[in-house]
């Protein structure tokens, strides 16, 4: 009698949201998702261009406070869209439902070719920056400027292997790694206050010129920096009770992503005058060095190595449900909504992402890769906001367990700043956001030979 290994557990069927992956993320693991997927190389490395484009320490602050009102306002929006369509995908779907097939389509192409790639890039670069500082290589060096894409690649590659074998693996080490780097940056702000030489007279500091395109072009990074608040619905998929759980983590969440980076710009204004903050691209290792000496370098370097590579596992677990969603709904190649027989995660979106991830980190700078990001994500952004007033119209009896706090105005509030946003980033930098919105249009064609490539397939078959 030979012996044979028993087949892996099929993949659990669609449930009643039509989700097909299983449902294992609770509250506090959907808040570690928000909070793990933004809280990465932005904190650590976007306030010097801050300082740097807003030279003024109000305005500088005041930046970065319009950027967390605008991401709260997204995220109470998104909480209406989240219960109310809780699944795989998040934002491709919210689009789908107010606008129909093309704009979603729209949104999985831009992700596909620019968005997520960016993305990945700009989470993974800063992480390669402090490892090599840690290991005493200067990342500024031009020697040393190809390794820096190397390492970044390569911990693209290691937090995609982790996702690919479970959403539960992801998960715990998004838990445990959110919560050291949130403690240790409220550590950082304690020990700025309380034990660091700093000087209150740096936020009055008289005021550098400040000009409405700078001011525009810093919220853009500002808004890079935020980003992930948004991520959490791509994985509504796999939250347990999501009616529930998705619109309180968004909320909880972002207002936790707030207060933190208020306080952490307020430590480094108090430790470093904000001239010297534009001239620091590793400000948070330099305001550790006024408190800690040459010891606060090295810790900060760990602590940004533990908040990037936690921000890469969140995004590469959020991220490929995007193209899952897609593929799942005939607007992909199908092999691309594979559920893992074993895992149970969407293996070939998982691969594909990281694919991308490691070919845009390896030709683009930190700089190129955030900006392009959000000016590329945030037309998306805005129309999934404004899908709430659609659907409000159009499907009045839908069930709503969540309405939106403050509507109309807050929704509003935050589609009208997209567009200001991103008229802003047309006109101080119009090649590369000109650059953007040609992709995003040239997902048309493509919709069109997509949808006959198959129409003639089901026709034939």
């Amino acid at each position: 009698m030979s012996w044979s290994p028993s087949p892996p557990a099929p993949a659990p069927a669609a449930d009643r949201w039509g989700d097909r992956l299983p449902r294992r993320l609770g509250f506090w693991s959907a808040v570690a998702v928000l909070v793990g997927s933004t809280i990465g190389g932005g904190i650590f490395r976007t306030p010097a261009v801050i300082a740097e484009r807003v030279p003024a320490p109000g305005p500088m602050l005041g930046v970065w406070v319009l950027g967390g009102v605008l991401a709260l306002c997204g995220a109470l929006t998104y909480a209406e869209l989240a219960a109310l369509f809780p699944r795989s995908g998040g934002v491709f779907v919210y689009i789908r439902e107010g606008f129909g097939r093309l704009p979603a389509f729209l949104f999985g192409w831009t992700e596909l070719v620019l968005i997520r790639a960016s993305a990945l890039g700009a989470i993974a670069t800063p992480f390669a920056e402090y490892l090599l500082r840690s290991l005493g290589l200067d990342p500024t060096l031009p020697r040393n400027a190809g390794l820096v894409h190397y390492v970044a690649a390569a911990a693209i590659v290691a937090t995609a292997a982790l996702n690919y074998y479970g959403v539960r693996w992801s998960a715990l080490v998004l838990n445990v790694t959110t919560g050291a780097k949130y403690g240790a940056l409220l550590l950082l702000v304690l020990l700025a206050f309380l034990a660091g030489s700093g000087d209150w007279s740096h936020f009055a500091t008289a005021p550098g010129p400040v000009t409405p395109g700078l001011f525009g072009l810093a919220l853009v990074s500002v808004l890079w920096a935020y980003d992930g608040w948004g991520d959490l619905s791509f994985v509504g998929g796999e939250v347990r009770d999501p009616e529930r759980y998705l619109p309180r983590a968004l909320i909880a969440g972002t207002i936790g992503i707030v207060a933190i980076y208020l306080l952490v710009n307020a430590a480094y204004l108090y430790l470093l005058p904000i001239d010297q903050m534009a001239r620091s691209p590793l400000v948070a290792a330099d305001a550790a060095q006024v408190v800690l000496g040459r010891i606060g370098i090295g810790a900060v370097s760990v602590v940004v190595m533990l908040a990037t590579f936690s921000t890469l596992v969140g995004s590469i677990l959020t991220a490929p449900r995007i193209f899952f969603a897609m593929a799942d709904d005939g607007l992909f190649f199908k092999t691309i909504a594979k559920v893992h027989p074993r895992y149970h995660t969407p293996s070939a979106a998982i691969v594909l992402t990281a694919c991308l991830g490691v070919g845009f980190v390896l030709i683009r700078t930190f700089e190129q890769l955030a900006d392009q990001f959000v000016v590329a994500i945030f037309p998306f952004y805005a129309l999934a906001a404004a899908a709430v007033f659609v659907l409000r119209r159009r499907r009045p009896d839908l069930p709503r367990p969540v309405r939106v706090l403050g509507y109309p105005v807050v929704p509003l509030l935050f589609v009208l700043a997209s567009f200001i946003i991103l008229g802003n980033a047309l006109w101080s930098h119009p090649r590369e956001t000109g650059f953007a919105f040609l992709v995003i249009l040239l997902g048309v064609p493509v919709y069109s030979w997509w949808t006959r490539r198959r129409a003639v397939h089901v026709t034939r078959m």
